[in-house]
């Protein structure tokens, strides 16, 4: 059995894996937004957005600013620059054997 992938790569993929979070990520790559924007953006209540945030900032991939009574979100950029990277260093962790394999079930 193999080692399992590191804890931050699967929990950013996991952060990644839902469909409103991926938008919310799509959004701030464009630049920083209100939470009232992000809300009009995906016609959907505050109190979702907020959630579905507060797991893209657990993971890493953005950072939220108080200013007045409005929080503000912006990507982390270097985050998901390294992710892809990682994914791709766990995925091929040993060489890619392309010749007759001696262990092979065909």
């Amino acid at each position: 059995m193999t080692r399992p992938a590191s804890s931050a790569v699967l929990d950013q993929l996991k952060a990644l894996s839902h469909e409103i979070r991926f938008e919310l990520v799509r959004f701030l790559a464009g630049g920083e937004h209100c939470v009232c924007d992000l809300e009009a953006l995906l016609d959907l209540p505050q109190s979702k957005v907020s959630y579905h945030l507060g797991i893209l900032r657990d993971a890493g991939l953005i950072v939220s600013e108080q200013r007045g009574k409005n929080t503000y979100y912006s990507l982390c950029q270097e985050p998901l620059f390294r992710l892809g990277g990682e994914l791709l260093s766990e995925v091929f962790r040993s060489p890619v054997a392309l010749t007759h394999q001696e262990k092979s079930i065909c």
